[in-house]
């Protein structure tokens, strides 16, 4: 068939991975034996130790040298191989024709060769085939299409190719058959699948590839008989050193072809033969010497027969196949003996002499190829690796999948079309460099903290050699054995199918690097797996027996599994273990440069395996590492100090070796042999006594026979020692049988023990009823088997289950005695998953009852029961009854009893169901309950409830309170979206329509917060509405505070109301009069708010006592009410809006003018004093800045204080003399009379009670009251001067200057001579804010000097009323100006008498009330005396046709020349033409006529 790409690897099945616990880790052998039953199935098994677990890495690098192992992965493979060494016969037969052959091409493939021999073979062979034609039938099994003349293509190739090597195999004359011979010697290299054909051959296809052999023979030194296999790879220490001693593995040597000269008829000298690199490999010494004299022999024998030379050296070289010397240019001279041969003479013949150097038959048959292994460290080993699997891959090595390495690895091995080499550096000892683990006394110097590791069983140089360890009990160092090796590897170098010696355990350990992929099978698979191998491979197996112990061998995983072998595989990476068991096939590759150590150890159950790997190397001649005899033997020895179990083991294998002994003993004697001979063999090395026929190494008795000393055979190879009479043998034993039986009864004790202590636990297991023992006599027997060290059988396994089950009974038992655990009820989780349910329950007690033991527990819980089942049927009763909020308490008693019960009953997840029925109900209940919930069932109650309800199990009784309550639930929320979008509609809605909502709400049975809102809206808009309605019914004037809050509240009314606009309307407009008012007022930037202006000042300083206490006398006892407290702008405002009318306004307002008046004097005393000249300028403190004075100084008018003129406003003229008053005492504009006027009537028509229009109509009339007075000040001073003859305005008093004690910009009032009750008229004139001329005129009177009050110059004195006047003054004649000043005084009388001075041409709104509050305004107000006019006057209008208007308000108008007041509407004037113009009546208009005329 030709040849065609291996087919895809599919990785076998994953071999078990262990992970164990700190616990488990902390003894070895226990966690094997643990998991053995497990992983002995498969063979091989991973271990992964604690994540913590890092030894540290103790191996000498620098020191660390060595020489790896050449391997060829075509080479290793069984069927590759087979076919590589069919090829290298086929070119080694064309290479000794001198011919370069070629691999034959068929329809574009390479022609397989050997399945094509192999066909013909089967067939009959090449004349068969073709006299029956049968080369089609071949063709189309190997797989060519018909129809296309292939078989006659075959046939070609086969005749130019393979027959020739048949006719050369079957042999024509002895050189033939000699060749022949040579030839099959040579086994060929597997790994190339190219064949190759005849350079000379006609039809040659120019893509034929060129073959080159492997010689895989002579680069393995791998020889025909069984017996010369190559040496041992494993000796033990006792055994001679021999020098280069390594483990043959496949490929180890590198080939070295020899180079083949063509040597013409004439002699030519030969050079010298390079020297040869011997092998490191072992060799028997009697193997080497049967190879080198053989051309020396042959060319002796032949020479033999040819005459002596004439005269020339050419004749005397002559065909060694004919014996003549003629055709001398056809003569080949080989290159290697210098034997001759015609070229027509060999068979095949050649056609032309061949090129270069050319070697007869029998040298080619002894080329070997020289050794040029090279010596790495780990360092130079490791670059190497690396740059190979990079290169390989074309990828950093880190980054290359272990998929595909693994099926590139398969790939490679399979082909033989690709020749990839690799090196191994492995089985290099510990003991030389150091292993990777740190041990005692060694180099490595190991930390505090990994002290550990030291003493760790895991560390594999204590492994083998720890007590459970059957090796410890073999004396000698077995490196790779009991001694670690190590492994240093690169990408695809592999390690072959093999076991391990003796059939022992092996563990390998990763101590760093990339991954290593492990292939195994089970033990019990072992002779399947070579079964299978030597089918596929006979011709392997045929000339080497113990191939697969030579590790050389492997063949893929797929092909082993498609025969029915069962295969595992394993990554093995850094960290992790891999250990095989007993007989287990493994093999495997590295996946990159790493590092691995090694070890084999054996336990108990390795035992009887031991012996039978021993009886199985005697079958194959295969030497043996240790002497099984001698371990057993020394393990007898110390039967005292042996392990039970190893007792028990070594004396069923002491009865074997001993049974066996005693035969093969008779039958040696029955043979002749009577001489015997004690001899201690194990002072002997192991390759001093082994069996010269098995290999065996002897220790119990072996024979010998003087004629070959040094040479013994094992007695069952008595016959194959000598040939010299049997009774010339000695026998020489180590134990006589009389010295065993004593060994084997020792340990037979020891391992009595164990039976008897096995016999107890059985009697006690098998007991019945009341010979039952308690579970305490079972824990004994466990506490004697762990001191004795007993095996981990079946039945301690046995005993320990019985026990721990009996404990876990107990425990169980008094758990649900105790009821210790809580259940859901009482935690709110569910029941546990080891919770016992009642079936489980009885037949957990049925299990106590039936255990081996007794226990005292056992009756207890069987009453127990009793309990839980009366508890079960009191559940099934309350169950079927109706469901019922009253059953709360019940239930719960019941869930409470069945808590206590350590049992899964499922009545109480049916109780816990039907107790959250009960409490809903109850819940229901209790929110519908008026007496516990006064408020009603609100809607979020019922939300929850309903939601509890949802999540309840279905019953009728819930199912009918359910629909109730979602039907309440939509009516409630209806009305809740109905009430909330009437409170939030916009506009808002009108009072009927949330009345007639309320309706509906009416019998609803629930707490409805919208609608309860609702209900408080329409509460508070019906009072509303009722305020309102009183409030216009009433007749009172309204306050603006309580407007402004009716306005607020019903902004906070979400229902539409009527006479909301009215009253929005009427506030607007006194805010609309209130910021009018400001701006009439107020100065720019002015803190002062209106009401402050408008009010008398009630923050300055104390009071001219006397004369304000007797002012305030007065006024209390003609007062209407109590003086309240009056210290500041709250109190005053306070007052204000608690009084009830306007006369107590009038009142509250005097009283704050008192205390302004009061303070003020106070405060113009002490400003004056420091003033004076006698005081310390530099300590007074005057301004704004509170500084000394400096310069020019300012002086208020007003306080008298002082004031830098750079520190405030200047008067804007100083020449004209104006009342210059500081920023402390100017707090307004002081608008002009008939501007406030204005005000107060704007004010008056709003009908609005104000607070500032209180203090604003007091505001004028101590305006009007003050003009009187000052009027009568300056008339009086006017007259006076007239009389006089005095010019009014000329200066009169002395100079400011002459007052103070600083210079004063401006001048000041000279207070010096000035009466207290002129300079008190100029205060408070100049405390008004208002401007009327009469201030400015006082002020300039007073400025040019006080006027007198000498009684010598006027009877009069400065304050003039009628009521004082003399009578003979009044009849005395007066001038024009005395008759105008009198008139003015008339007139200003009048307007005391009226009680309400009103500017020219402003009308009046009057009636009685307020003449009345007018009245007593003015006597509180004034300082003088009032004429005492009776209301009579005061309420008749002078008009001729009075029509007497009557109400709460009536229009005055007042006459500018006799100053009588009319009716507006008896005279005919309306309010706005006696704002804007002076009216005179018509008597007044009438005389100024006559007058005039």
């Amino acid at each position: 068939m030709t040849q065609r790409g291996p087919a895809e690897f599919t990785p076998p099945p994953e071999c078990p991975v262990f992970e164990p616990s700190w616990e488990e880790f902390a003894d070895p052998f226990a966690f094997i034996n643990k998991i053995r039953p497990i992983a002995e199935k498969t063979g091989i098994c991973k271990v992964r130790p604690p994540p913590d677990w890092q030894p540290p890495f103790a191996c000498d690098v620098d020191r660390l040298h060595f020489t790896p192992r050449i391997q060829r992965l075509n080479e290793l493979e069984a069927q590759t191989r087979v076919k590589l060494n069919f090829l290298d016969q086929i070119a080694k037969f064309w290479e000794l024709q001198g011919c370069t052959l070629k691999i034959p091409h068929v329809e574009r493939k390479i022609l397989d060769l050997y399945q094509l021999n192999k066909l013909v073979a089967e067939e009959g062979g090449f004349d068969l085939v073709c006299r029956e034609r049968r080369w089609t039938k071949i063709a189309m099994t190997m797989g060519f299409a018909p129809g296309k003349a292939v078989g006659s293509h075959l046939r070609a190739h086969y005749e130019r190719v393979l027959y020739p090597y048949h006719l050369f195999q079957s042999g024509t004359n002895l050189l033939a058959l000699d060749l022949a011979a040579k030839l099959t010697s040579f086994v060929a290299p597997p790994g190339l699948e190219e064949c190759l054909q005849k350079a000379s051959v006609d039809d040659v296809n120019d893509e034929d590839k060129e073959y080159k052999p492997h010689d895989l023979l002579q680069r393995q030194n791998i020889h025909i008989q069984p017996s010369d296999t190559s040496a041992p790879a494993r000796r033990a220490k006792r055994m001679k050193t021999e020098s280069g001693c390594v483990k043959s593995e496949g490929g180890e040597g590198c080939e070295n072809r020899p180079n083949l000269r063509r040597r013409m008829g004439s002699f030519v000298a030969k050079p010298e033969p390079e020297q040869e690199v011997p092998i490191q490999v072992k060799q028997e010494p009697v193997e080497m010497k049967e190879i080198n004299p053989e051309p020396e022999k042959s060319k002796s024998r032949y020479k033999k027969n040819i005459p002596p030379p004439p005269v020339s050296m050419v004749d005397l070289y002559v065909c060694l196949v004919c014996g003549n010397g003629n055709d001398e240019d056809r003569l080949l001279l080989c290159d290697g003996c210098d034997d001759s041969y015609h070229t027509f003479c060999l068979i095949p013949p050649l056609s032309d002499v061949p090129k270069g150097d050319w070697r007869c038959p029998k040298c080619l048959a002894q080329v070997i190829s020289k050794s040029t292994c090279r010596d790495y460290s780990l360092k130079s080993f490791g670059e190497m690796a690396d740059s190979f699997k990079s290169d390989y891959f074309n990828m950093p090595v880190h980054m290359v999948p272990t998929e595909l390495v693994e099926k590139e690895f398969w790939r490679l091995v399979g082909t033989v079309e690709e020749d990839v080499t690799v090196e191994y550096g492995a089985d290099i000892a510990s003991k030389e460099f150091g292993s990777g683990f740190p041990i005692k006394g060694g180099k490595f110097k190991v930390a505090p903290h990994d002290e550990k590791y030291l003493r760790c069983g895991w560390n594999l140089n204590n492994m083998a050699m720890m007590t459970p360890s059957v090796l410890t009990h073999v004396t000698a160092d077995i490196c790779g054995m009991t001694l670690p090796w190590l492994y240093v590897g690169m990408c695809f170098s592999s390690f072959c199918w093999h076991i391990e010696d003796h059939w022992s355990y092996s563990i390998n350990y990763l101590h760093w690097g990339e991954p290593k992929t492990w292939y195994g099978a089970p033990g019990f698979a072992a002779e399947q797996l070579e079964a299978v191998m030597k089918k596929l491979a006979p011709e392997l197996f045929e000339s080497q027996p113990d191939l697969l112990h030579q590790l050389v061998t492997i063949m893929n995983p797929n092909t082993l599994m498609a025969h029915g072998v069962p295969i595992y595989r394993t990554n093995q990476c850094a960290g992790e273990f891999v250990i095989t068991f007993p007989r287990s096939y493994h093999s495997g590759f590295n996946q990159g440069f790493n590092f691995a150590e090694a070890v084999n150890f054996c336990t108990v159950d390795w035992m009887p395996l031991g012996r039978q790997c021993v009886d199985h190397y005697r079958l194959l001649h295969r030497y043996c590492v240790f002497s099984h005899d001698e371990m057993v033997c020394n393990m007898a020895m110390k039967a005292d100090s042996l392990d039970v179990v190893l007792a028990s083991a070594v004396q069923k294998d002491m009865q074997l070796m001993i049974k066996d002994e005693r035969e093969l003993r008779d039958k040696v004697r029955k043979m002749g042999v009577v001489r015997c001979e004690l001899f201690e063999y194990n002072l002997l090395a192991d390759d001093e006594r082994q069996c010269v026929k098995c290999r065996t190494t002897c220790y119990l008795c072996a024979l010998t026979c003087p004629c070959r000393p040094g040479f013994q055979v094992c007695l069952h190879h008595a016959h194959d020692l000598c040939s010299c009479p049997v009774s010339n043998y000695t026998l020489n034993y180590r134990f006589t049988l009389d010295d065993l039986y004593p060994m084997m009864n020792a340990v037979r004790q020891r391992a009595e023990s164990y039976d008897e202590w096995a016999s107890r636990v059985t009697e006690f297991m098998e007991a019945k009823l009341d010979k039952k023992r308690n579970v305490t006599v079972f824990r004994v027997l466990l506490e004697e088997s762990d001191q004795k060290s007993f095996p981990e059988n079946d039945l301690l396994r046995q005993l320990r289950l019985v026990t721990q089950d009996a404990e876990k009974c107990s425990s169980v038992a008094q758990q649900l005695l105790n009821g210790k655990r809580q259940t859901r009820y009482r935690t709110g989780g569910g029941n546990s998953p080891n919770q016992l349910t009642v079936e489980e329950m009885r037949s957990f007690v049925r299990q106590l009852y039936n255990l081996p033991c007794s226990l005292t527990q056992a009756p207890l819980l069987k009453e127990l029961l009793n309990s839980i089942e009366d508890f079960q049927q009191h559940s099934e009763k309350l169950l079927s009854d109706e469901v019922s909020a009253d059953s709360v308490s019940e239930i719960e008693s019941l869930l409470e009893e069945g808590s206590q019960f350590d049992v899964c009953l499922p009545e109480l997840p049916l109780l816990r169901e039907r107790l959250e029925q009960a409490r809903w109900l109850a819940g229901v209940q209790q929110a519908e309950n008026l007496v516990s919930n006064p408020c009603g069932l609100s809607l979020d109650s019922m939300r929850r409830l309903i939601d509890r309800g949802v999540g309840l199990t279905p019953h009728p009784s819930t199912e009918r309170t359910m629909a109730r309550l979602q039907e309440l639930l939509t009516i409630s929320e209806e009305l809740e979206e109905k009430a909330q979008a009437l409170m939030k509609a916009r506009p808002p809605e009108s009072f009927e329509t949330l009345s007639s909502m309320l309706t509906q709400v009416d019998g609803v049975p629930a707490y409805l917060p919208n609608c309860l809102l609702l209900q408080d809206t329409v509460n508070r808009a019906k009072g509303w509405l009722q305020e309102a309605e009183d409030l216009q019914v009433g007749g009172q004037t309204p306050v603006l505070s309580s407007l402004s809050d009716m306005v607020l509240r019903a902004y906070a009314i979400p229902v539409r109301l009527e006479p909301l606009d009215q009253l929005e309307v009427l506030v607007s407009e006194v805010q609309a009069w209130k910021e009018s008012a400001a701006k009439t007022f107020l100065i720019k930037n002015s803190h002062f708010t209106l009401l402050e202006v408008l009010c008398p000042r009630w923050e300055v300083g104390s009071s001219l006592k006397k004369k304000m206490r007797k002012l305030k006398g007065e006024c209390m006892s003609s007062g209407k009410k109590k003086l309240v407290k009056l210290d500041s702008m709250s109190d005053v405002e306070r007052a204000l809006s608690d009084s009830k009318d306007s006369a107590s306004a009038m009142f509250t307002l005097a009283e704050v003018r008192l205390k302004e008046l009061e303070s003020l004097c106070a405060l113009r005393a002490a400003n004056e004093s420091k003033l004076l000249p006698t005081a310390d300028c530099a300590s007074l403190k005057v301004c704004v800045c509170q500084k000394p004075p400096m310069g020019a100084m300012l002086q208020c008018e007003l306080c008298r204080d002082a004031f830098h003129s750079v520190c405030v406003r200047r008067p804007s003229d100083p020449l004209d003399p104006e009342a210059w008053l500081c920023p402390l005492c100017l707090r307004s504009t002081k608008p002009s009379l008939t501007k406030i006027q204005t005000l107060l009537a704007s004010l008056q028509r709003i009908r609005v009670h104000l607070l500032e229009g209180d203090a604003l109509r007091y505001m004028i009339e101590r305006t009007v009251s003050w003009q009187r007075r000052a009027r009568e000040v300056i008339d009086f001073s006017l007259m006076s001067c007239f009389q006089r003859g005095e010019n009014p305005c000329q200066d009169w008093g002395v100079s400011g200057q002459e007052q103070s004690v600083f210079y004063t910009e401006q001048r000041c009032i000279p207070l010096q001579g000035l009466s207290s009750e002129v300079e008190e008229l100029m205060v408070e004139g100049l405390l008004l804010q208002v401007s009327v001329p009469e201030t400015q005129q006082l002020y300039r009177l007073l400025l040019s000097g006080p006027p007198t009050t000498d009684t010598s110059h006027t009877e009069h004195p400065p304050y003039l009323t009628p009521k004082h006047s003399s009578p003979q003054r009044e009849g005395d004649a007066i001038t024009s100006a005395e008759k105008k000043a009198k008139r003015r005084m008339n007139r200003e009388e009048a307007e005391i008498r009226d009680r309400g001075m009103k500017p020219k041409s402003k009308k009046q709104r009057m009636g009685t009330k307020k003449r009345r509050e007018r009245k007593a305004a003015s006597v509180s107000a004034s300082d003088v005396s009032q004429s005492e006019d009776s209301e009579e006057d005061m309420t008749q209008c002078p008009a001729e046709n009075c029509l007497q208007p009557e109400g709460e308000e009536v229009y005055w108008v007042q006459c500018d020349c006799c100053n009588r007041w009319f009716h507006m509407i008896c005279v005919g004037v309306s309010a706005e033409l006696a704002a804007e113009e002076d009216y005179m009546c018509v008597t007044c208009s009438t005389t100024n006529t006559g007058r005039r005329k």
